[in-house]
C-alpha cells in the first residue's frame, strides 16, 4: 500500500527533528561569521576521520544505489555488487597515493589541480565540464529516483516530491560544508539502520513464502532458488554481459570508473581536503569498511524481490509496477513493511537521498565559485561574497536539477546504468589526465587538452562504431555482445577502457613531442616518502582485501 501511517510519519519527523537540530547546533557552534570561503567550501581542518568516511559514504550512495542498484540485483543479481566492493579496494588505492599528492601541493579542487599542473585552460573547460555533468547527469538522477521511491512508497505527488527533496538538500547545504559532514553521520546511521532492517524483512519475507522462518533461512532459499543472481563474474551468454562484461570488472574498465569516480571527482575527494593526511587516510579507510556493507544493504532486497516477483508474490499494482520498471522494485519492498519499519526504512532513503544531493550541490557550488566566479569573473571577490556566489550557485543547480530530470529518459536504461554509462564518456580521459599528471612529470598541458577532448570522441566513437560496422568478428573474446536488435557492441565498461589506453598513448606521444620542442611542464612535488602509511592503516587495509578476496571466492 503506497501509504505511510501515523506511526511511520512519527518515525520520520523523528529522523527531521534530529538531523535539522544537529545541523543547527554544528552551525551555531562552528559557524564564524569570518569564515573563509575554503573554511565554507571545505570545512577546513575541522572534520574527524569519522565524519569524513561518514561523508564520503552519505554522498555516494544515494537513490541510485537504493531504487536503482536494487533494480539492478532485481534483474542480475549479486555481480552489481562489483561497483561497491571495488570502490572498497579503490579507496585504499586513493587514500595511499592519490589523497598525499592532494594535500602535498595544497589542492583544493579539481580544477585547481589541473591548473596548477598543466594550465589555465584546461582548468577552465574541465571547471565548465564538471558542472554540466554534475547538474545534467548526476544531481538530476539522484532527484529524479529519490522521488520516484518516496512516490512509490508515500504516494505523496511525484512533482511535490522532487520539490520537498530539493528544498530539505538546499537547507542543509547552505550551512557549507561542516554542516553536511557531521549531518551526514546521522544521515548514514539512519541509512544503514534503515537499510538493514529492510534487507531483514525482505530476506525473512522469502523464508516465510517457502515456509520457513529466520534470516539464515531465508539466505539459503535465496541461494537455492535463484542461484543465478549470486555470481560476481558474468559469462558472455548472460543478459547483463553487456552492463558487466566478465572480468573486466576485475581487471578491466572497471578500475577506470572507480578510480576516476574516488580520486578524480570534486564531489568525492571534497570532503578529505580539508583534513591532514592521517585524518584524511582514516576516513577513506573507515569508508572502505562501510562499502563492503553496501551490497547487503541495498542489492540482497532486490535479489528478495526478484524472487517474490516471480513467484507472484505481490498484489497485481505491485507487480505491473516492477513489470514497468525494474527500478520500482526497492519501493514496492517497502510497502510490505511493517508499520513504522516502514517509516524508518522511509527516513534511510531521504537520509540518502537528501545527503548525496546536498554533497553535489555543494562540489558545484565549490566549482563555480572557486573556479568559475573568482578566476573568470571576479577576481577580486572577497572571502564573504564568494560564499554568497556559492549559495546561490547551490540553490540555482537545485532549481535545474529539479526542472531537467524529467526530460533526459532516466526511467528508460535504469537509472544506476544511466549515470555510471554516461559519466563513463568522460572519465577514461579525465582519469588519463590525472594519473599522468600526478606521477609523469613530462605531462604537458596540450597532451592534457588531447585527453580531455579526445577521450570524448574516442568515446562516442565505440559508442556509435555499431551502427557503420559489424563487430560480432570480437565477440570470441567477450569484447562485443548482441544487443536487443541483435547487433553487436561494445560493453561500456570496455570501451572505457580502450578509450583509457588511446588516451594514455595519445597524451603519451604529444608531450614527448612537446618536450622534443623544449616546452617546460608544470610537475607536481611528489617523492615515495609521501606514500608510506603508519600500522594502524595498513592493518585495515590488508583486512579490507582480504574481505574482498573472501567474498570474490565465494560467489565468483
Amino acid at each position: 500500500m503506497r501509504t505511510l501511517t501515523p506511526g511511520d510519519w512519527l518515525v520520520f519527523l523523528v529522523y527531521f527533528v534530529i538531523v535539522a537540530a544537529y545541523g543547527w547546533w554544528v552551525y551555531k557552534r562552528k559557524h564564524d561569521a569570518d569564515a573563509t570561503s575554503k573554511d565554507y567550501f571545505l570545512a577546513e581542518g575541522s572534520l574527524t576521520w569519522w565524519a569524513i568516511g561518514a561523508s564520503l559514504i552519505a554522498s555516494n550512495i544515494s537513490a541510485e544505489q537504493f531504487v536503482a542498484m536494487s533494480g539492478n540485483g532485481f534483474t542480475m543479481g549479486l555481480a552489481i555488487s562489483t561497483y561497491e566492493w571495488m570502490a572498497a579496494a579503490t579507496l585504499i588505492i586513493v587514500a595511499v597515493f592519490f589523497m598525499p599528492v592532494y594535500l602535498k601541493n595544497k589542492i583544493f579542487t579539481m580544477p585547481q589541480f589541473l591548473h596548477q599542473r598543466y594550465n589555465s585552460t584546461v582548468a577552465m573547460i574541465m571547471a565548465v565540464f564538471w558542472l554540466l555533468l554534475y547538474v545534467i547527469v548526476n544531481l538530476t538522477s539522484i532527484v529524479y529516483l529519490g522521488a520516484v521511491a518516496i512516490n512509490g512508497i508515500s504516494g505523496i505527488n511525484f512533482g511535490l516530491c522532487l520539490v520537498l527533496l530539493a528544498v530539505f538538500a538546499i537547507i542543509i547545504t547552505l550551512g557549507g560544508m561542516k554542516v553536511i559532514g557531521y549531518t551526514d553521520v546521522i544521515q548514514v546511521f539512519f541509512l544503514i539502520l534503515g537499510g538493514l532492517v529492510t534487507t531483514y524483512i525482505a530476506v525473512s519475507k522469502v523464508a516465510e513464502h517457502y515456509q520457513q522462518e529466520g534470516i539464515v533461512n531465508g539466505l539459503t532459499i535465496m541461494y537455492q532458488q535463484a542461484n543465478d543472481h549470486f555470481h560476481m563474474i558474468l559469462k558472455p551468454d548472460n543478459k547483463s554481459y553487456a552492463d558487466l562484461p566478465g572480468l573486466s570488472v576485475l581487471i578491466g574498465g572497471m578500475w577506470i570508473v572507480n578510480l576516476n569516480y574516488w580520486g578524480c571527482n570534486q564531489y568525492i575527494t571534497q570532503r578529505a581536503l580539508g583534513a591532514d593526511l592521517k585524518t584524511a587516510r582514516g576516513g577513506i579507510l573507515f569508508a572502505a569498511f562501510l562499502k563492503l556493507l553496501m551490497p547487503v544493504i541495498v542489492v540482497l532486497p532486490g535479489i528478495a524481490a526478484y524472487i517474490l516477483y516471480r513467484d507472484g508474490v505481490f498484489d497485481a499494482v505491485n507487480t505491473a509496477s516492477i513489470a514497468d520498471n525494474h527500478d520500482n522494485a526497492y519501493p514496492v519492498l517497502l510497502n510490505l513493511l511493517p508499520a513504522g519499519i516502514k517509516g524508518l526504512s522511509f527516513a534511510a532513503l531521504t537520509a540518502a537521498v537528501v545527503a548525496s544531493l546536498a554533497g553535489k550541490a555543494n562540489s558545484i557550488a565549490t566549482i563555480f565559485t572557486l573556479d568559475i566566479y573568482k578566476k573568470a569573473i571576479k577576481p577580486d571577490a572577497t572571502d564573504k561574497e564568494l560564499v554568497s556566489v556559492g549559495k546561490i550557485a547551490v540553490v540555482v543547480a537545485m532549481v535545474l536539477g529539479v526542472i531537467l530530470c524529467n526530460f533526459l529518459g532516466i526511467d528508460k536504461k535504469g537509472g544506476f546504468q544511466f549515470i555510471q554509462e554516461y559519466t563513463g564518456f568522460v572519465s577514461p580521459g579525465i582519469f588519463a589526465m590525472f594519473i599522468l599528471g600526478f606521477f609523469w612529470k613530462k605531462a604537458s598541458s596540450n597532451a592534457a587538452l588531447f585527453a580531455t577532448i579526445g577521450g570524448f570522441i574516442f568515446s562516442v566513437f565505440f559508442k556509435f562504431l555499431p551502427k557503420f560496422m559489424d563487430l560480432s568478428f570480437l565477440s570470441s573474446s567477450g569484447f562485443s555482445v548482441p544487443n536487443a536488435d541483435g547487433v553487436y557492441e561494445i560493453p561500456f565498461i570496455d570501451r572505457m577502457l580502450f578509450v583509457f589506453i588511446l588516451s594514455v598513448a595519445g597524451m603519451y606521444v604529444i608531450s614527448m613531442i612537446d618536450h622534443a620542442k623544449g616546452k617546460k611542464t608544470n610537475g607536481l612535488e611528489v617523492d615515495s616518502s609521501m606514500f608510506k602509511t603508519n600500522t594502524g592503516f595498513t592493518v585495515g587495509a590488508l583486512i579490507v582485501c582480504g574481505i574482498l578476496t573472501a567474498l570474490y571466492t565465494i560467489f565468483w
